[in-house]
């Protein structure tokens, strides 16, 4: 099992980012996904979370309405579209196979950094 994260970088205040996670070595299509991120100093923060099938996709109080999760089966891919970012959103952001039912977290992949800043 692998996921790679990529798309992460530094962006202004009310920037925009697109974050990817290819998975290798597993069903992807069989799990659900989530998105967690961890700023420095402090524990991780869950985001949000879609179902197998993409129907399902719940997010955070703190991203709702400025994220969205999505993901593409076919290429084994989860993306993570992020607007109007804010400096509180700086963190190290990493996808994980997660249970949406108990929300219990598996596998996850090393990050990508995000940075908000002027």
């Amino acid at each position: 099992v692998q996921l790679v994260e990529s798309g992460g970088g530094m962006v202004q205040p009310g920037g925009s980012l697109r974050l990817s996670c290819a998975a290798f070595g597993f069903t992807f299509s069989s799990y659900d996904m989530s998105w967690v991120r961890q700023a420095p100093g402090k524990g991780p923060e869950w985001v949000s979370a879609i179902s197998t099938g993409g129907r399902t996709a719940i997010y955070s109080n703190t991203v709702r309405g400025r994220f969205t999760i999505s993901r593409d089966n076919t290429k084994n891919t989860l993306y993570l579209q992020m607007n109007s970012l804010k400096p509180e959103d700086t963190a190290l952001y990493y996808c994980a196979t997660t249970d949406i039912a108990t929300m219990r977290q598996g596998n996850r992949g090393q990050g990508t950094q995000v940075t908000v800043s002027s």
